[in-house]
């Protein structure tokens, strides 16, 4: 009993976390942090969204953007934007705020690099007609 009321009163004060992350997710949200890119051995892996994450396509994998959500990812150095598609969730590392495709972070000029510092914008989630 003492056991089920501590993960209750547990997860009740994380609510106010998990529905501000959401809430601030509507169409022209920016959210500024670090990008990063997948490994290649990811390739041909299933994906959150469960497509299978094709590292020459336009994605991206966020923490709490819902699956499906369009967004443009800056580099904040160089002012090169790539536009992707929400499909897996993290990035898991510390400190980083989306996790692109190879592809994308191509088109964005990040692989030397691996990271960069990035001006993330939703254009468009699913429930708001992408």
């Amino acid at each position: 009993m003492k056991k089920t009321l501590i993960t209750a009163g547990l997860l009740a004060g994380l609510l106010p976390f998990a529905s501000s992350a959401t809430a601030n997710s509507g169409i022209g949200h920016v959210q500024k942090g670090i990008a990063s890119f997948y490994h290649d051995s990811l390739h041909g892996r299933k994906t959150a969204s469960g497509q299978v994450y094709d590292k020459r396509r336009l994605s991206a994998a966020h923490r709490t953007l819902p699956l499906g959500t369009k967004i443009r990812v800056t580099d904040t150095r160089t002012g090169r934007s790539v536009i992707v598609r929400v499909n897996d969730r993290g990035p898991f590392a510390k400190g980083r705020i989306v996790d692109l495709s190879k592809e994308a972070a191509k088109e964005l000029g990040i692989v030397d690099r691996g990271i960069a510092r990035v001006d993330l914008k939703v254009l468009s989630t699913p429930q708001q007609g992408s």
